[in-house]
């Protein structure tokens, strides 16, 4: 599916990777683009149009629909991460449901919301934004890469469920990613604008996945080795 002529609606739009999206839509010759964000409050983007939307709260995202009916691509994007020491952490359950809250619940709530009106449309399209941390052990991002593993599960059930709808879905893997998410982590990172490209170049090719970098792509290839990366991550990527 090409984005040119489309409708998008694109959550945690506000900055970061979400905002690139938008960015990109509007320049590839999107139709109408709606920024979805929690504070619409200075929000100044030629070209696209902010819309409140909180991903933990159903009538926000009932809303939000309703005002984007016309909405033929969705990108469940809205994430937050939390730093803490480690698997068996004081805080991690705590964490834990704050993360799946947003992460995992949200995507599952959005896409909720959104289904009869992309399954009304002659051509639709879902891209979920995952991460390669499902496949890469940091523990000090325990609750997040739980949060991001169940979200790519939901994605893998999502696509089989509605693929004799038409609706193609899209799952975005990548590392660690340019934006205010990531600052103070001193780690190599994607370029936001380099990572969308691919992702809108990936879904007008038909695909179903997209590795957005070249360490996700290098851990997505040791899944079937006898020990895959998630047991002993290959060098450089700590």
């Amino acid at each position: 599916m090409d984005v040119t002529n489309t409708t998008v609606f694109i959550t945690g739009a506000n900055r970061g990777l979400g905002l690139a999206f938008a960015r990109e839509a509007h320049r590839r010759g999107a139709k109408k683009v709606y920024a979805g964000m929690r504070n619409t409050n200075g929000f100044d983007e030629p070209g696209i149009i902010p819309v409140r939307i909180d991903v933990t709260d159903k009538a926000s995202i009932a809303a939000a629909a309703e005002l984007a009916a016309d909405t033929d691509l969705l990108i469940n994007n809205a994430g937050i991460a939390a730093l803490i020491d480690g698997p068996l952490a004081t805080d991690v359950e705590e964490q834990s449901q704050r993360l799946f809250d947003t992460n995992y619940y949200g995507v599952v709530r959005v896409t909720q919301a959104f289904e009869q009106i992309l399954s009304a449309k002659p051509r639709a399209a879902i891209i979920n934004v995952l991460s390669d941390i499902v496949w890469l052990p940091r523990p000090i991002l325990t609750p997040y890469a739980a949060s991001k593993a169940a979200a790519w599960s939901f994605t893998n059930q999502l696509r089989f469920h509605l693929q004799d709808r038409g609706i193609q879905v899209l799952g975005l893997h990548v590392g660690f990613v340019d934006t205010d998410l990531t600052n103070g982590i001193d780690v190599p990172k994607a370029s936001p604008q380099d990572v969308v490209r691919q992702t809108y170049d990936a879904l007008a090719a038909g695909k179903s996945e997209i590795m957005a970098d070249q360490g996700t792509t290098l851990l997505k290839s040791t899944l079937s080795a006898e020990v895959p990366g998630y047991i002993t991550p290959p060098p450089g990527l700590f």
